[in-house]
């Protein structure tokens, strides 16, 4: 259990740099999902907006988050990779166990910021 609140923690003071840097590239952040239950991930899987029962949304270490640029005096929400890639990369540079979802080869995940589990 202490593993867990520890791994959280450090997983939050991660977010809390990303969410720095961002502002500092002009994007507006807003908060997607953080915890999701056991009956909602399946719910995810059966709809294919994931692929595993595993997801590290379970323990509180993978948040969703909505990325928002401006564009001609409004704000508009982009899930383009090549657009956040630079976000996505400096998430990964912060911990060897940081894992970006528009990263990933088979299944692209953009708003998708975790901690892998050890």
């Amino acid at each position: 259990m202490a593993s867990t609140i520890v791994e959280q923690a450090e997983f939050l003071q991660d977010l809390v740099k990303l969410l720095q840097f961002a502002r500092e590239q002009n994007f507006v952040v807003t908060g997607g999902e953080l915890y999701r239950p056991p009956e909602m991930q399946a719910i995810h899987v059966k709809t294919g907006r994931s692929k595993t029962m595993a997801s590290r949304h379970l323990n509180r270490c993978a948040v969703d988050l909505n990325f928002f640029v401006e564009s001609g005096g409004r704000l508009e929400l982009t899930y383009d990779v090549r657009v956040l890639k630079k976000i996505g990369d400096y998430w990964e540079s912060l911990h060897p166990l940081n894992s970006w979802g528009g990263n990933w080869n088979s299944f692209k995940d953009v708003p998708h910021f975790e901690r892998r589990g050890t």
